[in-house]
Parts: structure tokens; C-alpha cells; sequence
């Protein structure tokens, strides 16, 4: 019997020498020996998802256009200048890397290139503004509705019913109509106003769920104060939710954005892609390019932070590993 127990142990220790240790690491995920929580967990799901790669990569590329558009851009060119003599709706040309002459010019004689270039920064500009002030106003709203419940429940879900009962849009068209000069923070604010709606619904379901648990139980018994519970307690278990809806819904509010700009009551003191889409529409038939690159940029930057969103909700769910 000693003599079978010995050869069966030089059997396993063979094979575990012969088993590399990347494989080894890689098949057993974290390491047991650390603590894990729902973060974690989700910070070693993304760092293995594609989807969240492609996504991140785009969306840091969006980020360094609309932060320095003329890096991508050879030589001094206006997007709002044109010359309509030399370059009215002159087809695209591939003559230089980088240069004004890539997506062709528009009816007005101006570089589309340059244009699409310097339209990323308002555009996103507008969805990350909107997204922090709906996630700020939308969370507190929930977090409070969710926590006391009773009459504050009621009255909160009341008013949060009249809001999401609102036309996005037409609400948005009602505001705007009231300013003659519209910048980025005014089309930001304008949306803002009916968006917190969803995320208030989501942070107050998410709430509900949490303060049940056995450790908010337990420091309401140790005497923690109410902002404590919140703050320390609920909060950073309830947000997860909150952050895919936030994530997912900012590539619908830059949607909401040039849409508002193709109407005609969007922007008017910045460059947009609605603004460029709306007039290459009236070109669509003898200069599609025209509307053609503005309306694929803004559909890459939705798909960009479409998938980002994606990708962090399969990740911080737990039902989906």
C-alpha cells in the first residue's frame, strides 16, 4: 500500500511540474488567497473582454480629437472657413496623411475632415455633462426615495412619474426654444432636465434591494447615523446598477444632441454633426460624402460607448459569469 501511495504522488507531482504556471493562473482567475468583491471580480472580467478593449481604445481616441483636433489635422485649417471658388463640394482626396482634403469639402467650400474633427468635442462634451448631471440629480433622488420609503417614497415617485411622463425630446425643444444663444451647457442642461428620470428609478429599485441586507441591519443596531448608512454602506452597493445605466444611456444622449442640431435648435454656438448631417441631406444625391462622414463618425462614437457600456454590465452582473 506505501508503495502505491508513493508512485501515485510522484504521478501528481510530475504532472503539476509539467503544467505551466500561466496556464494554471489563467484557468483558476483571481487568486484565492485575495480577497474578492463584486469589483474586483468585474475589473478581471474586463481586462479579459475584448468588447471593453475595442471600446476603451475608441473611446480614449474620442477623447484625445475632441481634446486636441488639430494634432489630426496637417497644417492650419479652419472648419468654418470655406472657399467656395477653389473647393465647392470638391470630391475627397487621399494626397497627404492627415490632410483637409480626405473627406472632401462641403456647399460651403470648408474641409469636412476638419469639421468632423472639431464637431467630437461638443458632442461628447454635451453627452459626459449630461450623464454627470442625471447620474448626480437621478442617484440622490433615488437614494433618498429608496432608503425612507413611506409618504417621501410616494411623493418622489409622483414627481418622478410627471417628469418621465414628458417627451424626451419635446421637453428638450421647449427648454432650448427659450434661449437664442445655445451652447454646450445650455443643450446639456436642457436634456439633463427630463434624463434623471431612469436613473432615479434605477438607483431607488437598487436601494430597496440593499438596505435589506444583514450589514446595513447591523450598523443601524451599532447606532450609525443615517448619512453614515447611506454614504458608507448602501451607496457603494447600490451604484453598480446606476453606473451601467449611466454608461450605456451616454452614447443615446449624444444621439439626442445632434438630433436636436439637425432640427435646427441645437447648437448654435459650436460645430456639430447634426448641424453637418442636416445640411448634407439636401446633397444626398450628388455628394453623399457630405453626409456620409459626419453620420459615420457619430455612429462610431455611439457604438464606442454603446459597447463600453456593455461590456461593464456583463461584468457587474452577477447572474451573466
Amino acid at each position: 500500500m506505501s508503495e502505491l501511495t508513493s508512485k501515485t504522488d510522484t504521478v501528481v507531482a510530475a504532472q503539476a511540474a509539467t503544467t505551466p504556471d500561466a496556464v494554471l493562473a489563467t484557468d483558476a482567475g483571481p487568486a484565492p488567497g485575495k480577497p474578492r468583491s463584486l469589483w474586483s471580480d468585474a475589473w478581471y472580467d474586463l481586462r479579459h473582454n475584448w468588447m471593453f478593449l475595442l471600446s476603451t481604445f475608441l473611446i480614449l481616441l474620442l477623447l484625445l480629437i475632441a481634446a486636441v483636433p488639430d494634432l489630426f489635422i496637417s497644417g492650419s485649417v479652419s472648419p468654418r472657413d470655406g472657399d467656395l471658388t477653389a473647393h465647392y463640394l470638391q470630391s475627397p482626396q487621399m494626397s497627404h496623411l492627415f490632410s483637409a482634403e480626405w473627406f472632401g469639402y462641403d456647399h460651403q467650400g470648408r474641409s469636412i475632415y476638419a469639421r468632423v474633427l472639431h464637431g467630437t468635442r461638443a458632442s461628447i462634451l454635451v453627452g459626459v455633462m449630461v450623464t454627470l448631471v442625471v447620474s448626480l440629480v437621478g442617484g440622490l433622488v433615488g437614494l433618498i426615495s429608496g432608503y425612507f420609503g413611506g409618504w417621501v417614497d410616494s411623493v418622489v415617485s409622483r414627481i418622478t412619474d410627471v417628469f418621465f411622463g414628458i417627451p424626451f425630446l419635446l421637453g428638450a425643444m421647449v427648454v432650448l426654444n427659450t434661449f437664442a444663444e445655445r451652447s454646450v451647457p445650455v443643450v446639456a442642461l436642457a436634456l439633463a432636465v427630463l434624463g434623471w428620470t431612469s436613473i432615479a428609478r434605477v438607483m431607488r429599485g437598487s436601494v430597496i434591494t440593499v438596505k435589506q441586507a444583514d450589514y446595513v441591519t447591523a450598523a443601524r443596531a451599532l447606532g450609525a447615523g443615517t448619512g453614515r448608512i447611506l454614504f458608507k454602506h448602501i451607496l457603494p452597493n447600490a451604484v453598480a446598477p446606476v453606473i451601467v445605466v449611466a454608461t450605456i444611456a451616454l452614447g443615446g444622449y449624444i444621439t439626442a444632441e445632434a438630433t436636436l442640431s439637425f432640427l435646427g435648435i441645437g447648437l448654435t454656438e459650436s460645430i456639430s454633426w447634426g448641424q453637418d448631417i442636416s445640411s448634407g441631406k439636401d446633397y444626398l444625391r450628388t455628394a453623399q460624402y457630405v453626409l456620409f462622414f459626419p453620420a459615420a463618425m457619430l455612429s462610431v462614437t455611439v457604438l464606442a460607448f454603446l459597447m463600453f457600456g456593455d461590456a461593464v454590465r456583463n461584468a457587474l452582473d452577477p447572474k451573466s459569469r
